[in-house]
C-alpha cells in the first residue's frame, strides 16, 4: 500500500529489529519518529534515512521504562502536530536469571518497558485513530511468550502480556479499520544480546538464527496485510505450536538440574 508522507512511530528504533523496520518504511516514504534512550545511534539513524530516502526523521531521545514515556512522547507529538498513522511498539530488553536474584530496579524497568509503555502508547495513539478510520499498530512480541520457562520468568510473561493485549485491541479497533498485528520473533541477531556474550554467527549460518533485516520485513508485510499474528521462518512455526506441549514436570526437571549444577559450582 501507498504509505508515502504518513509518519510512523518506532520505538527501539535505534538498533536491531527497529533499526530494520525504519529503514524499510522510510523505503517506503514514509516519515519516521524514531524513539530510544540511544541519542547517539538516533541521530546516526536519521543522517542514514534522511540522505538515503525522500523522508522526514524526528528523534526523541526517551527512556521508555521512565512512568510517564508513553504520555512524554503523545505529547510532545501533539505539540510538533505530528499525526501518527504507524505505531511500532518494539522497543525491549532482556532480563535472564532467576527471578528473585534480579536488580529490583532491572525487574521494575522491563515491566513498564514491556508493559505498561506500549499498552499506554497504544491507548494514547489508538485513539486519534480510530477518530480518522486509519491506522496500523505493530505490537513486537516473542517465542517466549508460548511458554513461561525459567530464567526468563519476567521476559516471557511479560511478552505473553504484548500478544494477547494485541489479540484483544484487534478485535476492538476492527469496527474503525485501525489494523493491529503482533509479531512474534524467535532468535533474532540484534545488541539485545550482546550483554550475555550470545555468538549468534553459527545460529544465523544454520539458519536457526535470524537477522533482524529478515524479521522486520516479516513483520511489515504482516501489518500491512492486516494479518493477526506474524512469525518469522519455519522452525519457529513450529516451535510455537510444540513448546506449549512440553510436560511442566520435564521443565521443573531440567531446571533442578541447573540448579544443582549451579550450587556445585558454587561449593568449588
Amino acid at each position: 500500500m501507498n504509505i508515502s508522507g504518513l509518519w510512523a512511530l518506532v520505538t527501539g528504533a535505534s538498533s536491531g529489529i527497529g533499526w530494520q523496520i525504519s529503514e524499510q518504511l522510510a523505503a517506503k516514504e514514509c516519515n519516521i519518529i524514531a524513539v530510544s534512550n540511544q541519542a547517539g545511534q538516533l541521530e546516526e539513524l536519521k543522517q542514514q534515512l534522511e540522505q538515503s530516502h525522500r523522508v522526514q526523521v524526528v528523534t526523541i531521545n526517551q527512556d521508555l521504562a521512565r512512568e510517564d514515556a508513553a504520555k512524554s512522547i503523545f505529547d510532545y507529538c501533539q505539540t510538533q502536530k505530528l499525526v501518527v498513522d504507524i505505531l511500532v511498539n518494539n522497543a525491549g530488553m532482556l532480563m535472564y536469571g532467576e527471578m528473585v536474584d534480579s536488580a529490583y530496579d532491572t525487574m521494575k524497568s522491563i515491566l513498564q518497558l514491556h508493559v505498561t509503555t506500549p499498552a499506554l502508547l497504544c491507548r494514547l495513539f489508538g485513539n486519534g485513530m480510530k477518530e480518522r478510520r486509519s491506522g496500523f499498530i505493530l505490537n513486537v512480541s516473542s517465542i517466549s511468550a508460548v511458554m513461561p520457562y525459567p530464567t526468563i520468568s519476567v521476559y516471557g510473561p511479560t511478552k505473553a502480556f504484548l500478544r494477547y493485549f494485541t489479540r484483544a485491541i484487534r478485535t476492538e479497533l476492527k469496527p474503525y479499520r485501525v489494523h493491529v498485528s503482533c509479531l512474534i520473533p524467535g532468535a533474532t541477531d540484534t545488541p539485545l544480546n550482546a550483554p550475555f556474550g550470545a555468538d549468534m554467527s553459527f545460529g544465523r549460518k544454520a539458519g536457526i538464527v535470524k537477522g533482524p533485516e529478515f524479521v522486520a520485513r516479516a513483520g511489515i508485510r504482516a501489518m500491512f496485510r492486516n494479518r493477526a499474528l506474524c512469525i518469522p521462518g519455519i522452525l519457529n512455526k513450529i516451535i510455537v505450536l510444540l513448546f506449549p506441549l512440553i510436560p511442566a514436570s520435564l521443565i521443573s526437571m531440567v531446571n533442578r538440574h541447573r540448579v544443582r549444577k549451579s550450587m556445585n559450582k558454587k561449593e568449588q
